[in-house]
């Protein structure tokens, strides 16, 4: 029987991918990529040649199936998504789930994801934590936010850059214009920053500073 492996790759400086990531990518069998495109400028990077096979949110229902087959019949499989950890708010939760359940092993390899460097470079508490990920778009919102507004741990959530000022607007809505609060934007990046502020001076400043690139938002919990 193979094995799937789980290989975090860089969320923006190329510098980040590990010695051990790129060794188990090469000798992987085939590679899963949210998006070959983006992916394959990264394998070109390392000189990596493994075969790489499309698997995202809208075909890994279908495709789950075909590649637990393959990997009971001995082939390794590396398991990649477009930045970060894998199944982290990305494909990869439904694979390794029908992996685990039909025996296989599973090897997470460590390595990076935004939110741990966003909530230990917010300045608040990160002893106990909630990952809340993306907040629902329409249905729920409201609720989750009234749920999250008596939550006594950090919270941090991922955010797009077109909905920010929403998010941020929300937060002083339900959690009160005085909640500190941590943004941090284009992690290991250029152009990379953190605003750390209250709600309502963040809500401020992305006001007339529209913000670029991939968000982590980090939360004071209630006191």
């Amino acid at each position: 029987m193979g094995k799937l492996f789980l290989v975090p790759t860089p969320i923006g400086n190329l510098e980040d991918m590990t010695f051990r990531a790129i060794r188990v990518l090469k000798e992987a069998d085939l590679i899963l990529a949210e998006d070959t495109r983006n992916s394959g400028k990264l394998l070109k990077h390392y000189e990596i040649q493994t075969p790489m096979q499309s698997h995202h949110m809208h075909n890994e229902h279908k495709t789950v199936e075909a590649i637990v087959s393959r990997i009971k019949a001995g082939e390794t499989v590396a398991l990649i998504s477009d930045a970060g950890t894998p199944a982290i708010s990305d494909p990869g939760f439904l694979l390794t789930r029908a992996c685990v359940e039909a025996g296989i092993e599973v090897d997470c390899l460590p390595g990076a994801t935004a939110f741990v460097p966003a909530l230990v470079n917010s300045g608040l508490p990160n002893d106990k934590f909630v990952f809340e990920g993306f907040l629902p778009v329409k249905k729920g919102r409201q609720t989750r936010l009234k749920f999250l507004a008596e939550e006594t741990r950090t919270m941090v959530f991922y955010e797009s850059p077109h909905k920010l000022l929403k998010t941020l607007g929300n937060f002083v809505e339900y959690f009160g214009e005085n909640r500190k609060v941590s943004v941090s934007r284009e992690i290991t990046k250029m152009h990379e920053e953190t605003i750390r502020g209250t709600s309502a001076e963040v809500l401020e400043y992305y006001t007339s500073h529209p913000p670029k690139g991939e968000i982590v938002v980090v939360v004071e919990g209630k006191s």
